[in-house]
């Protein structure tokens, strides 16, 4: 027999939330209310935006909560009101406190993007893009006072491409985590769930992106360059300044070292431009290795290829970029 269906809760801000959002809400479950951070000013003209969630629960006739201090006897007393049995946390952006995480009957799960223990905390994705790994993943976690150590219910990985962005990595992890929660929702409402502790041991901690990590050191191999340059996207982005000009590395690779005699015996400092001729703007970086730039946006401007961004300024081999 069909378990009845649960009352859920649904804390969760930006875009990431959003599949998950849009899965509980087609299921045959009942969203008594969404949770989001409050709406804040964005971009050059500091307008007022929605939040992702609030837009997509709103279309739904879903009521919204934004409080702005989630410790507030008031808005706890407005969870308990609409008696919840269970809680879904997804990119919310707060530590939840015990006193709201004890109020719904089946606790709080939340769809983590890592491959749990690896990588708590605030940027999953960024961290396993910026380390270069191979792959990355969701795992479905009930939620405790620990961040992200609570036991696991479901975990599913995917390779990470060598050219992802931590951009590309969220779109698809958003997806496969909207995927494998509803699984984990029946278990829970038929109380069949399988709970499995983490191996503290194991864990890593994933910290919060900060701008001061956007200048690029050339000293760091090729590969280390390129995961920075994917690992920023979309913030703080990975920069660099030629001749005093602040630019944005939108879209690299790692090459070999071009072949010149005048290189002998090695690619020179890092930082130097090795090639600037046609589509080739390739500079070198530490451990004798060498990257090509793609795409390149200086500061205030838009994106541009290589060839565009050299016929505009004349870059010329021997330059060098610096931090």
């Amino acid at each position: 027999m069909t378990a009845p269906p649960l009352r859920i809760v649904f804390f969760g801000t930006p875009e990431f939330a959003v599949p998950s959002l849009d899965a509980v809400i087609q299921s045959r479950h009942e969203l008594v209310a969404l949770v989001s951070q409050p709406d804040r000013p964005k971009g050059r003209g500091q307008q007022v935006q929605v939040t992702p969630t609030k837009a997509a629960a709103a279309s739904h006739g879903i009521p919204v909560l934004q409080p702005s201090k989630i410790r507030d006897e008031a808005f706890l007393q407005q969870i308990r009101d609409v008696g919840p049995d269970l809680g879904i946390v997804v990119a919310f952006g707060r530590l939840l406190p015990d006193a709201l995480l004890a109020i719904p009957r089946l606790g709080m799960i939340n769809v983590h993007a890592s491959i749990l223990p690896r990588y708590r905390g605030a940027a999953p994705i960024q961290r396993a893009v910026l380390a270069g790994d191979g792959e990355t993943g969701v795992t479905i976690m009930r939620v405790i006072t620990e961040m992200d150590a609570g036991p696991t219910f479901a975990i599913a990985t995917v390779p990470i491409p060598a050219d992802a962005t931590s951009a590309d990595m969220a779109v698809t992890l958003a997806h496969l985590g909207a995927r494998l929660l509803l699984p984990v929702v029946e278990d829970l409402a038929a109380g069949r769930a399988v709970e499995t502790p983490q191996d503290d041991a194991l864990a890593t901690h994933a910290a919060k992106i900060s701008k001061a990590e956007s200048a690029i050191d050339w000293s760091e191999p090729a590969a280390m360059v390129h995961n920075k340059v994917r690992g920023l996207q979309p913030w703080p982005l990975a920069s660099t300044r030629l001749a005093g000009e602040r630019l944005v590395l939108r879209r690299t690779s790692p090459v070999p070292v071009p072949a010149d005699p005048d290189l002998t015996p090695g690619p020179g400092t890092p930082g130097r431009i090795l090639r600037a001729q046609g589509d080739e703007l390739i500079v070198a970086c530490g451990a004798g290795t060498a990257l090509r730039v793609l795409d390149i946006q200086p500061e205030g401007r838009r994106a541009m290829t290589a060839r565009e961004f050299m016929a505009g300024r004349g870059v010329t081999e021997g330059a060098r970029f610096e931090p």
